[in-house]
């Protein structure tokens, strides 16, 4: 059975890792792919809605948020956050070296550089929007996550799932429309704007929740863990689990 004591951090574990990548792969290709194409869809109330398209893949990331915290517990989601960081970070630099580098002769090539320049040539306040947006919203999330555990004593999972997605979802969409697009966009567009797009992100939290479910319960039994952050250091610029 799983236990609910303080296990050794260095408890090994089967299936983090797989997860981790996964998480990342999922961080890196909602930002990098999805980010590049608008899309609209009419929903009730807000009426038509233009969003990027990596909003749909987006809030997958938290589902493993939510997934690592529950099972592993909030140190090993807060290396994961890094881990996304960091791997955000590298795309952003390595997308402006490459779009600064000189262009071939030819069509094909002056086509092509025009092409990534649309799709990666995202201004420097875009990037520090996604860049911190993820990392504080990630890491509030998972921070409600742990102290929500705690305080149900383990129960309600889907209590905990939705109110951390809520929590996290939340600084993510606020953090990034202000920073990305507060002055340029009129204040009443960056505001409905962010609206929609949490309401979007966070709804995905219901629609995935029986797969969550699901996986939670398998890792935990796999893993024999089943984690509580009772002296857990919760500051969010540490590495060590």
């Amino acid at each position: 059975m799983p236990t609910t004591e303080q296990p050794s951090r260095r408890h090994t574990h089967r299936y983090y890792d797989l997860i981790l990548v996964a998480f990342v792969t999922v961080l890196l290709c909602s930002n990098l792919i999805g980010a590049g194409k608008a899309t609209q869809i009419d929903l009730p109330v807000l009426g038509s809605v233009v969003f990027s398209a990596g909003v749909i893949f987006f809030p997958i990331s938290y589902m493993f948020g939510d997934i690592l915290t529950e099972v592993y517990g909030y140190a090993y989601d807060r290396r994961a956050v890094w881990c996304g960081f960091g791997a955000i970070l590298f795309a952003a630099i390595m997308s402006l070296a490459v779009i600064s580098m000189p262009t071939a002769p030819g069509d094909y090539n002056t086509s092509l550089q025009k092409g990534l320049e649309t799709v990666f040539g995202n201004t420097w306040r875009i990037v520090a929007g996604s860049v911190i947006a993820f990392w504080s919203g990630g890491l509030v999330n998972s921070f409600v996550m742990a102290k929500m555990k705690i305080m149900t004593s383990g129960k309600h999972l889907w209590a905990r799932m939705l109110g951390s997605t809520a929590a996290g979802e939340l600084i993510d969409s606020s953090l990034f429309y202000f920073i990305a697009f507060y002055g340029i966009w009129p204040t009443e567009q960056v505001i409905s704007v962010a609206i929609a797009q949490y309401i979007l992100k966070s709804s995905w939290e219901l629609v995935a929740m029986p797969f969550s479910y699901r996986f939670i319960h398998f890792l935990k039994r796999k893993e024999n863990q089943d984690y509580y952050d009772y002296h857990t250091n919760f500051s969010p610029f540490k590495l060590k689990v």
